[in-house]
């Protein structure tokens, strides 16, 4: 079977899957890390199908959504082998969406272009305004506070303290999402994650003004 067709099956499996998830991991953040991929991929030169079909399948077995990571992998294993993906494809797929999380800033460099490409797509959809909306409403649905002035932002942090201990909406912001312009991997990313984090500081500034019943014009 083509690469183009099993994406375009993985996007019916993925897309059911995620139906009901409510921390903004859902299927409209796989679908535009997909878009993204796949122009990202198509600029830099990078293998589009592979690029397709592991930003489909990236948040299956992230560890904020599911209780086994390895057994998502395996599924997904599975899953590629009954739709045919060659071998070589199917290894090169699961050593990106196992590798490409942000895990507290501290997680190995992509070793392949394409790994870099969904990376990157990932955290787009991570900063700007889209970024903005779903860091609320992971907050929102895991019950943490918008903010807390009388507590800093977490310094470095290992995975289990990125993952586990709880923080709030706008130290978030300090703790990944203004970090991710400098961690992009590819020049259209790069490009793409400037005007994103600028709106980022320009909310954050907005935000503080608001916070403190600011009414100076």
């Amino acid at each position: 079977m083509k690469l183009e067709s099993v994406c375009q099956e993985a996007a019916v499996y993925v897309r059911e899957r995620m139906a009901h998830e409510g921390t903004g991991h859902d299927w409209r953040h796989i679908d535009r890390v997909t878009k993204l991929a796949i122009a990202i991929a198509a600029r830099e030169g990078a293998d589009v199908g592979i690029c397709q079909l592991a930003a489909l399948f990236h948040d299956l077995p992230d560890d904020k959504l599911t209780d086994s990571k390895e057994q998502e992998l395996e599924n997904i294993v599975l899953w590629m082998n009954r739709h045919h993906v060659p071998d070589a494809d199917v290894r090169h797929i699961v050593e990106i969406i196992a590798t490409m999380s942000f895990r507290g800033g501290g997680g190995a460099p992509m070793r392949t272009l394409e790994g870099q490409v969904v990376q990157d797509a990932d955290r787009l959809d991570a900063i700007g305004a889209i970024g903005i909306a779903r860091t609320f409403t992971y907050a929102g649905a895991k019950g943490h506070l918008i903010h807390e002035p009388e507590s800093a932002p977490r310094g470095v942090l290992t995975a289990e303290q990125y993952r586990n201990e709880p923080g709030t909406a706008i130290h978030h912001f300090y703790e990944k999402l203004l970090m991710l312009k400098d961690l992009m991997n590819t020049p259209t990313a790069r490009a793409l994650a400037t005007e994103r984090h600028l709106f980022m500081e320009q909310f954050l500034h907005q935000f503080y003004k608001e916070w403190d019943a600011d009414i100076s014009v």
